[in-house]
């Protein structure tokens, strides 16, 4: 059973979830082909798992009493082996500037954390991935609370269908002519949950805790879910994974799905890198790049957003403007500036407006499109990089102390090889 599962509930707060002690299956966790190997197993047909899908994708219905075109024999089955279980919202908070922020609950006194931001043309939601990080990035809030464990499928998704239900609906009913997604946006095509209307959720990021490819085995069938026609029904380039630099999971993603790829950079050069992203230590930036290239090239991408957060005095020079445009020009790429947001014990700051644009502007003058993100819901710590949850650390050891002493013991090796018995230093040609 996973972890915290039991802390899943149905909107009107029924204690359920994945994996929870009755043993059903929370069907928000099962892609379009497991969905119909579960009603096959319940010796239904497949056309039953697109059914469901509707009920559950388009129009937000999570009780199966209300799914009126299934029989009624195969709803009482479902009743009786399967739920349909969203995280429990233990808090909600809304910004000034209309972001929306919610904590929930992720078992065993643990909590993540997903944010909604909306703008005239679009609104993001912003999701997690796991309960913490264990990336170690030194610039985030999230990774100074250590890691706890990923979140299931369920978790993923049930996020996405939980902010449309809370900005559509709240408390109303799901079935009827009354439907939860979609009711008062003005952007996105047909809405899921509304059928007709416009979108609230028209974008889903997986920006908020934690590192998606490092939970790969639950992101993908998530990701399937929000692309499939019958299920969110997003396209591609509204769906962003962002990463930290996994290089192995970035392949194995080129021959899986087709989504939006962002890459946290934040660096032009591998030895600052390595101090802001521990990962780096392991695939280094023209590993990592050459990844991000295949990327496209599989996918017939467009370009990959590198994400670049300006820290004053520490990576937003005019000179690593250059360096950066130099690593990125000509290739299918563009720069998203991110004013650092602060948080509580961090050393760094916030760069200076007129430095940011200054390194914009250099990006684009190197051939590099860039721009700056704008800062929303800084005053809930809603911004990028504020997320914390609540988290119990297991991990031993930080990731940053762990690569850094790994690169201590290589070193160390390299040098009693060279200094062994028998060797001798190799003479230059003009001894």
């Amino acid at each position: 059973m996973a972890e915290g599962a039991a802390e899943l509930s149905e909107p009107g707060g029924t204690q359920a979830g994945a994996g929870a002690p009755s043993g059903r299956v929370n069907l928000l966790g099962l892609a379009r082909t497991e969905l119909e190997g579960f009603c096959a197993g319940l010796g239904s047909r497949p056309f039953r798992a697109r059914q469901l899908m509707n009920w559950l994708y388009k129009r937000g219905c999570d009780r199966f009493e209300d799914m009126s075109d299934l029989a009624r024999a195969f709803r009482s089955e479902l009743a009786a082996r399967a739920e349909i279980a969203v995280p429990r919202i233990l808090t909600t908070q809304r910004a000034a500037d209309g972001t929306c922020k919610w904590l929930l609950a992720g078992g065993a006194g643990q909590a993540f954390e997903m944010v909604y931001i909306p703008e005239p043309d679009r609104g993001t939601l912003c999701i997690s991935s796991q309960v913490g990080c264990a990336l170690d990035c030194a610039f985030c809030s999230t990774a100074q609370q250590g890691f706890n464990r990923n979140l299931s499928t369920a978790e993923i998704v049930g996020q996405v269908w939980l902010a449309n239900h809370e900005l559509g609906s709240g408390p109303g009913s799901v079935s009827g002519s009354g439907s939860a997604f979609g009711r008062g946006s003005a952007f996105g095509r047909g809405s899921a949950f509304g059928r007709g209307s416009a979108r609230i959720v028209s974008n889903v990021v997986l920006m908020g805790m934690g590192e998606p490819l490092a939970n790969y085995r639950n992101v993908l069938p998530a990701l399937r879910i929000f692309l499939d026609d019958l299920g969110f029904d997003l396209s591609r380039r509204r769906v962003t994974l962002s990463t930290s630099g996994l290089v192995p999971q970035i392949y194995r993603l080129a021959q899986d799905i087709n989504v939006a790829l962002a890459v946290s950079l934040h660096a032009p050069d591998d030895a600052l890198r390595s101090e802001l992203v521990p990962i780096n230590r392991r695939h280094p930036i023209a590993e990592l790049l050459a990844a991000c290239w295949h990327y496209i090239d599989e996918q017939n991408g467009r370009s990959v957003t590198f994400e670049y957060v300006m820290l004053d005095g520490v990576n937003d020079s005019p000179a690593q403007a250059r360096a950066l445009a130099r690593l990125l020009a000509a290739h299918p790429a563009k720069v998203n500036l991110i004013p650092f947001n602060p948080f509580p014990g961090t050393s760094f700051r916030r760069s200076s407006e007129g430095a940011i644009q200054r390194f914009r502007d250099e990006l684009i003058r190197g051939g590099v499109i860039a721009t700056i993100r704008r800062t929303r819901g800084e005053d809930i710590d809603a911004a990028c990089g504020q997320l914390v949850g609540r988290v119990k650390d297991r991990t031993v050891v930080r990731l940053g102390s762990k690569m850094a002493a790994a690169t201590r013991r290589r070193a160390a090796q390299g040098a009693v090889r060279t200094s062994a018995p028998g060797r001798t230093a190799p003479r230059s040609h003009g001894a």
